[in-house]
């Protein structure tokens, strides 16, 4: 049922994007946090807190102690690919990545809310 949903909130976020895919996007954070959550939730633990639903997935709070999160724009929008053959490649257009990086940046903010 989180997919479906999911997938309603992404059609609807995309073509919101997409009509102003020139203009900035009003909220990154918050439509980040709606793709990592239709996409990412299953495996990953995607918020600031609990544990991942597979416990060899990394917490999405943790990614920055990891890596430059600036750095995963290029491979989410050429396709994410792991050494592990559980995780689907996932590609996401220039603007979607640009909200998933906001998103992956604020959870490191010890302060910001989502």
């Amino acid at each position: 049922m989180r997919n479906i949903c999911g997938a309603i909130a992404i059609l609807a976020w995309s073509s919101t994007a997409m009509a102003g895919a020139s203009t900035p996007v009003a909220d990154p954070i918050a439509d980040g946090k709606v793709l990592v959550d239709a996409y990412c939730s299953d495996c990953h633990v995607v918020g600031r807190t609990g544990e991942s639903p597979l416990p060899i997935a990394p917490r999405f709070r943790d990614l920055h102690l990891r890596y430059d999160v600036e750095d995963l724009s290029e491979a989410l929008v050429e396709g994410i690919v792991t050494a592990h053959e559980a995780m689907p490649e996932f590609e996401f257009d220039p603007i979607q990545a640009a909200a998933i990086i906001a998103y992956l940046k604020s959870l490191s903010e010890p302060d910001k809310k989502q």
